[in-house]
């Protein structure tokens, strides 16, 4: 659960879960100002957790791609209601 309260944490989950197998420029792009970092670090957190898989390609340039676990998945499931009712929140600020 600290995982989860750490900064763009449960973003993350749900960025990859939206966009499938996704680069590192792809999540940062959703991101704007986040540094590259925070960005990583938290993209390791939850690789370590087991909620995303970091899949390593031998190429030129090299390419990484996350993806959500099951576990992940099922998280995301949970989390995108939530995170809709916060943008709800926000408009009525």
């Amino acid at each position: 659960m600290d995982l989860l309260s750490r900064r763009y944490a449960m973003q993350v989950i749900c960025v990859v879960g939206a966009i499938g197998p996704a680069r590192y420029g792809a999540i940062a792009e959703t991101f704007g100002e986040v540094s590259s970092s925070t960005l990583s670090t938290r993209l390791d957190d939850l690789v370590e957790a087991g909620l995303l898989s970091r899949e390593q390609y031998a190429e030129i340039p090299p390419r990484v791609e996350y993806e959500l676990t099951e576990k992940g998945d099922e998280l995301r499931e949970r989390l995108d209601p939530l995170l809709e009712w916060a943008e709800t929140q926000d408009d009525c600020s």
